[in-house]
């Protein structure tokens, strides 16, 4: 199931996407799934990030072919920052080019949405607490986080966190091809088999370290192939029974 959160005649809504048509939910997927009725066209809407998250969790280093590329040993424990959620756009929207920044980078990543309150819960149980997954572009000063020695800065200008353009409840995430296309050639491509860390061990790891409220997302790294963007690229998220992300950069 496709939950798509949209902008319908100037109405924030939720609903669900199917064969070009979008199911009208009478409230957000984090409380009762309850039809309204109403259906209307998938071009009618404008996108919205599927979800109003309290905080955006991503993790570093979680590809062994990622790590392999950099010549890093792989982490004990997952490596993980914020963006925060003003720096979210949806699918189609447009990545804003800093004019402070040299060095722009795309990274093409798995990301899920949380369905409830969790605090301190277990890898075994990680999967309640799951609405389902989507497609992230931790977007990436490269020039000044390496400037700075940490990612704050780096990961956190307005635009540079694109997910979209849905979330998809019925897939399995421990073995989906995840690839990156800028201009329509192939960047990053691999596949979540390949995590150092999955997804029920993030999900319960970060859970003991701060509690995740529903519509949060934790995206869950990028495989090898990271690169640079510039103004005109047009960049696309790929990810295999979810669907793709796409958006341009501008100055």
């Amino acid at each position: 199931m496709r939950l798509v959160r949209f902008k319908y005649k100037g109405k924030e809504s939720w609903g669900i996407a199917r064969d070009e048509l979008i199911k009208f939910l009478k409230n957000s997927p984090f409380t009762k799934f309850e039809l309204t009725g109403q259906v209307i066209p998938f071009h009618k809407v404008k996108l919205l990030p599927p979800a109003a998250p309290t905080k955006i969790i991503l993790v570093g280093l979680n590809y062994r072919d990622h790590a392999k590329e950099l010549k890093m040993s792989l982490p004990r424990e997952p490596i993980i920052f914020l963006k925060p959620p003003s720096s979210l756009i949806a699918h189609g929207e447009k990545i804003i080019y800093p004019r402070m920044v040299k060095r722009l980078d795309y990274e093409a990543e798995l990301a899920l949405v949380i369905s409830k309150k969790a605090r301190d819960i277990s890898a075994a149980e990680s999967s309640k607490y799951i609405l389902g997954y989507t497609c992230l572009n931790d977007i990436t000063a490269r020039d000044l986080q390496k400037k700075d020695g940490q990612w704050s800065r780096a990961k956190s200008f307005d635009t540079f966190c694109p997910v979209g353009p849905w979330v998809e409840t019925e897939i399995n995430p421990d073995n989906l091809r995840v690839s990156c296309r800028l201009n329509g050639g192939l960047k990053q491509d691999s596949c979540t088999s390949n995590f150092i860390f999955s997804v029920d061990y993030l999900v319960a790891f970060i859970s003991r370290i701060m509690t995740l409220y529903p519509g949060d997302i934790i995206s869950t790294g990028t495989p090898k192939g990271v690169g640079r963007m510039r103004p005109g690229d047009k960049v696309e998220v790929l990810i295999e029974g979810i669907g793709g992300l796409k958006n341009q950069v501008v100055s």
